[in-house]
């Protein structure tokens, strides 16, 4: 029993400890490289920010065992609504609502679509993925140049800043960390991933469990959304298109089962977002080109995938 507990000690630990050995080694190899760190460190928030908050909605989505791989699609798609709203209203306002009322309306379509169906929510999403792809070429051809959608860079430059962007992340992040670690929701979802069967006999219902898990990830969408805009206010086909897998990426290597249940945690997709752009960006120090960058994040990913499931006994809830 000390053994297993020693385990679950380090287990919990490791994706702090990853983060903080990650950060310590892009410090050390940018100064012997003789690069800006400071810079770097700005570049690396930049980049994170809107993973990290996609992510941490997301992680109320993965804690019920399931998992959306149409997010990226859905940054994209309200992104290019929010941005097509500014130019014909010019208010920075309507803009984010846009984004995040787009956002949280998908997410409860999905929701919606997988409990009338009765389908896992990955096939709904998988659909929905194939269905935003199209409405974002229809939207960039319909109200943009044919190629992108742009946003008057100077009516978002007050707001792009690392003050304002780590206050948006901040702020929802404490809201998930609230409604799931101190709040009925979130036992009650990890009770749904870990044993569906017994929680159903509860009383819980799944369909709400569910429809709150998607609005949740809808405002982290929408807000994520509205980052994109801020940070490269030329929207393009190509906006977002990698969210989709780093937020799967990220909540991994935050140290949260792919599973869900009782070990989920809104603090995995902060971690993760951020240890895959230190490991990123130390590729990139290391003048590594993108194809091995990605081969190393699949192997971290399946190795991380491996150790979090190694020790975990079948049939049986954590303690």
């Amino acid at each position: 029993m000390k053994k297993i507990d020693v385990q679950k000690q380090i287990l919990k630990i490791a994706p702090v400890v990853a983060l903080l050995i990650l950060f310590a080694v892009f410090y050390m190899v940018g100064t012997i490289k003789d690069i800006n760190v400071a810079y770097g460190m700005k570049a690396i928030i930049n980049q994170s920010v809107v993973v990290a908050i996609v992510a941490t909605g997301a992680v109320f989505i993965y804690t019920l065992g399931s998992f959306d791989i149409s997010l990226g699609a859905s940054v994209a798609v309200s992104a290019l609504l929010g941005g097509i709203v500014y130019n014909a209203t010019k208010s920075i306002l309507l803009m984010l609502a846009v984004c995040v009322g787009i956002a949280v309306l998908v997410a409860l379509f999905n929701s919606v679509l997988a409990s009338v169906f009765n389908l896992p929510v990955f096939v709904t999403t998988i659909a929905m993925l194939s269905i935003l792809n199209a409405v974002v070429l229809m939207l960039i051809s319909a109200n943009g140049t044919g190629s992108q959608i742009a946003v008057p860079s100077e009516a978002v430059a007050g707001l792009d800043n690392l003050g304002i962007k780590v206050l948006v992340l901040f702020l929802f992040e404490a809201l998930c960390i609230f409604v799931f670690n101190f709040t009925k929701i979130g036992r009650k979802q990890k009770f749904l991933g870990s044993n569906p069967v017994c929680a159903k006999l509860t009383g819980i219902s799944d369909k709400k469990m569910s429809i709150v898990a998607f609005v949740m990830s809808g405002i982290g969408v929408g807000l994520g959304a509205f980052l994109c805009i801020i940070y490269a206010p030329t929207l393009t086909k190509n906006t977002a298109t990698s969210v989709g897998m780093d937020v799967i990426i990220a909540i991994v290597f935050g140290g949260m089962p792919v599973s869900g249940g009782a070990r989920s945690k809104i603090t995995a997709a902060l971690i993760g977002a951020f240890s895959m752009t230190f490991l990123s960006q130390i590729m990139i120090l290391f003048n590594l080109n993108l194809g091995i960058g990605q081969m190393v994040k699949a192997a971290i990913f399946l190795f991380v995938v491996f150790v979090a499931t190694s020790n975990q006994r079948a049939k049986m809830l954590p303690r």
